[in-house]
């Protein structure tokens, strides 16, 4: 679904992302983990489209996000760690205006944004503007704006920072179904608790470079993920 080769970006003298080469599988839900500054969001955003790369390539669903990058985006969904909102528009716009980007039909839209409102309780607030959301509620609606078109990919940054508990549950349910379905979900997280229940595979990054990799059993073997992760970096200090 999601293929990385040789991703390489540099700012001036420092490489963000050094060689890296990843495989994110249908059906797979792939953490990418790292301390800040390690070269997540620069991967992700090269990913998503959204930054230019100097070297490598990257495919979604086959296909070259360089060369047939709208085919790409529409086949993917991104959640910024930040998410960027129009806060003039209400709730409802926003969920609409991203569903006629993407082409939901009206019936569809309506099942799928009354189904993740509620599942995220944010169907009373849809017809406040986005101007009076918090950022927990501002991360909810970013979510479900993702959600709408059934994407079969969905790539996150820092998902799970400003949901509450409950949110956060109700996510990595989401996450389990779409992949269950057949669809990939890549994110980065440096909550690791959260890595170790939920992922089936991961990637270790530091410094742009790729550390470790392979499914949650191979990379963490008998020990905790938090132990090998502050091992690895030891090591590659």
């Amino acid at each position: 679904m999601l293929r990385i080769e040789h991703l390489t970006k540099q700012y001036g003298e420092k490489k963000a992302v050094d060689d890296l080469s990843l495989q994110i599988k249908p059906g797979e839900i792939y953490g990418f983990i790292g301390h800040n500054g390690a070269g997540k969001t620069t991967t992700i955003k090269a990913c998503c489209g959204i930054l230019p790369f100097d070297s490598g390539e990257i495919y979604i669903g086959g296909k070259s996000i360089k060369e047939s990058p709208l085919e790409c985006k529409s086949m993917l969904a991104y959640i910024p760690d930040n998410p960027d909102l129009y806060d003039f528009m209400t709730g409802i716009q926003y969920l609409n205006f991203v569903a006629d980007i993407f082409g939901v039909s009206a019936s569809s839209r309506e099942e799928l944004i009354h189904r993740y409102a509620d599942t995220f309780e944010l169907t009373a607030d849809l017809a406040q503007p986005i101007s009076a959301y918090s950022h927990g509620m501002k991360q909810k609606l970013a979510l479900i704006s993702a959600l709408i078109h059934e994407p079969k990919l969905i790539i996150m940054d820092e998902p799970f920072v400003g949901l509450d508990p409950k949110a956060s549950h109700q996510l990595k349910e989401i996450m389990r179904t779409i992949c269950d379905e057949g669809g990939a979900i890549f994110f980065s997280t440096h909550v690791l608790e959260v890595a170790e229940k939920l992922c089936d595979r991961i990637a270790i990054i530091k410094g742009g470079r790729l550390i470790k990799s392979g499914t949650m059993d191979e990379v963490r073997g008998d020990e905790s993920l938090e132990s090998v992760f502050l091992e690895l970096e030891e090591n590659h200090g």
